[in-house]
């Protein structure tokens, strides 16, 4: 028969347990006294003997200080005196509470990191949409139908005519410089025309051989506007370019830069710079108050002719013209060829002097003309209109940044290509991004570091310009 538990030594049937039974005699090793009789319960421990053994050992001992009054005051002034070891002991590190070991560190950093874009995920979510929505909208096409819609950016209602002599004019056949100057000016407008959703139309002037015989070779101006207008149905304004220009600033839109504030960048009134004295306004009783007003109706929708002028009066390098029946009566008186025919001897600018004429002559023309700033969209380099000097009404300022440039007369004993070249160089200099004026700064310094150069500012391009002449000679 198998026992629960083992069989206690005790005569009795119970445990001895040290201080909670009678004490052993030092000669027989037994309980003592002996006992002869059955006590079921002398061996028990009290239960309020254990009870109090218990409280005792949880409690705080007789001797141990609870921390408190002078004990507490005078732990904290020993902990703040200096502690001494020897030179061969190190505290050993716990790595596991509070800071991270060396493995550890980029764990916790990314755990951190992790927990902090998990907390603001939405607003995360929301900076990555929209980075993404505006990759695809400048990398497609989506930003080029964007600026052209007349609902939004409004490019489909600018038409950019471009005067090229492709193939070579009436009275001479072009060679190298020639044909760099207007490779480089074709290039610039179409990449000006295609950022803002414009319309470039290219005109080869060569095909107007067949009005050489009735000295109208300057006068297809006028032709090729009528022409243009037919072939963009939709468009309102009409941009003339002479080939010698270039657009120094592409980050300007028409838009901004003129027609969204149109009366503010043009001034009706010619006497604000009249380099022609002529009479304004004009006198005429039997004329009405518009015609007689310096400004005409003086709302920015009666404007329909926008027109530069230089230090000899009205520049037809840059102008506008926009569609109206008004413009279209003016094209043709403009193209009658009693101008042509009888004046061309007088006129030595053809058509610019003509328009001229029908500006003094003409009363019905004056309250839809209006006159813009020449550096605001035909800028002159220096030595172009007279030999006195830079006129800062006149002549390009890089520090303002203008628009457009026209190398005028620059076959008059200057370099066209010189010219050309500059400026396309100081266009791209001046319109460089963040990343490409780092690099250019890094190769400046490096060269004035190690090489002792300092970096100089073209300010000749013959030299550059007969180099791509032999190479494309060669």
């Amino acid at each position: 028969m198998s026992l629960s538990r083992s069989p206690s030594p005790q005569r009795s049937g119970g445990w001895s347990s040290p201080g909670l039974t009678t004490p052993y005699d030092g000669t027989s090793r037994q309980a003592s006294p002996a006992r002869t009789y059955f006590n079921g319960n002398a061996n028990n421990v009290a239960w309020a003997t254990a009870q109090a053994k218990s409280a005792e050992v949880r409690g705080y001992p007789q001797f141990s200080p609870k921390n408190q009054g002078f004990t507490r005051h005078f732990r904290r002034l020993s902990m703040k005196l200096p502690h001494f070891t020897g030179g061969n002991y190190s505290e050993k590190e716990k790595l596991g509470r509070g800071r991270p070991g060396p493995a550890g560190r980029v764990k916790d950093i990314l755990s951190w990191v992790g927990r902090i874009f998990w907390k603001l995920r939405s607003r995360f979510a929301l900076v990555v949409g929209v980075l993404i929505l505006t990759l695809i909208f400048y990398i497609t096409p989506l930003h080029q139908v964007w600026r052209r819609s007349s609902a939004l950016g409004g490019g489909d209602k600018f038409v950019i005519i471009l005067a090229a002599n492709q193939g070579g004019g009436v009275m001479e056949w072009k060679g190298p410089r020639e044909w760099a100057i207007e490779r480089d000016s074709v290039k610039n407008k179409k990449q000006y025309a295609k950022r803002w959703g414009y319309e470039l139309e290219i005109v080869d002037m060569s095909t107007k051989k067949r009005y050489a015989h009735e000295w109208r070779e300057s006068w297809e101006k006028v032709d090729t506007i009528r022409n243009t207008m037919r072939k963009y149905p939709k468009a309102e304004w009409f941009w003339w370019l002479d080939l010698n220009t270039f657009v120094m600033e592409p980050s300007y839109s028409l838009q901004s830069h003129i027609f969204n504030q149109l009366s503010e960048n043009t001034y009706r009134d010619i006497n604000v710079y009249n380099p022609l004295n002529i009479t304004h306004p004009l006198t005429e009783p039997y004329l009405d108050e518009e015609t007689l007003s310096p400004v005409g109706d003086g709302k920015p929708e009666s404007i329909n002719l926008i027109v530069p002028q230089d230090c000899g009066g009205f520049n037809l390098g840059s102008f506008f013209v926009r569609r109206s029946l008004w413009t279209d009566r003016l094209l043709d008186i403009w193209w009658d060829p009693v101008g042509y025919e009888q004046k061309h001897m007088d006129w030595e600018h053809k058509e610019q002097d003509a328009l001229e004429y029908m500006y003094q002559n003409q009363p019905w023309i004056r309250p839809h003309v209006a006159f813009i700033p020449q550096r605001k969209v035909n800028s002159f380099p220096p030595g172009a209109c007279g030999d006195k000097g830079e006129d800062p009404k006149i002549h390009y300022q890089p520090a303002d940044r203008d628009f457009m440039v026209n190398m005028a007369g620059c076959e008059w004993g200057r370099d066209c290509w010189g010219e050309m070249y500059n400026y396309r160089q100081l266009s791209n200099k001046l319109n460089r991004n963040p990343w490409e004026k780092f690099k250019d700064w890094v190769s400046d310094t490096f060269n004035r570091v190690f090489h002792g150069k300092k970096p100089e500012a073209k300010k000749d391009g013959k030299k550059d310009s007969k180099k791509d002449e032999k190479k494309k000679d060669a």
